[in-house]
């Protein structure tokens, strides 16, 4: 049985992401694909430290609106896994960050979706000095709320896992 499997992990990954985020406090999300392109991604930190973010938003689930978060390190070597359904986002803990995560899809910019990382309804307790205003891009300055958002991803009756 191949090692995905034996963690319930039911995908092909056919993409590899890197990213980098030279200042500390870069936030990247909350980011997913809608279906027909939906990605389940396989996330980890390959230099430095980031508290890395999912958040179900399956119509139905009842979990909707909840997150799980950890922290991945080129140190510790943990993973995330961020099944369809989810939405996807971390910020970078220390300075020169490098992400590597696995997509069972291609990009397609059409299928390109968000939320605000900051929407209360969510309510992420992401990891910052108080005070801190974390370095966003433009698109994700602009995600509309959870409220606002028509979720196209059903509830598959998969429960929001916590984190061992």
């Amino acid at each position: 049985m191949p090692a995905f499997e034996k963690l319930s992990i039911p995908c092909t990954f056919v993409q590899d992401n890197h990213s980098l985020s030279v200042p500390a406090f870069t936030l990247r999300g909350l980011h997913f694909q809608t279906p027909p392109r939906g990605q389940d991604k396989l996330v980890r930190c390959v230099r430095g430290a980031i508290f890395d973010v999912a958040v179900d938003i399956r119509k139905g689930s009842p979990t909707y609106g909840q997150w799980v978060g950890a922290e991945l390190s080129a140190e510790n070597g943990h993973q995330l896994f961020i099944p369809i359904g989810f939405a996807h986002g971390f910020v970078t803990l220390e300075d020169n960050c490098e992400v590597s995560y696995k997509c069972s899809d291609t990009y397609a910019p059409e299928n390109d979706g968000g939320i605000r990382w900051d929407d209360p309804a969510i309510g992420i307790d992401w990891p910052m000095p108080a005070g801190t205003a974390p370095e966003l891009s433009p698109k994700d300055a602009v995600q509309p709320l959870l409220a606002d958002f028509d979720s196209p991803f059903p509830y598959d009756g998969r429960p929001l896992a916590p984190l061992a």
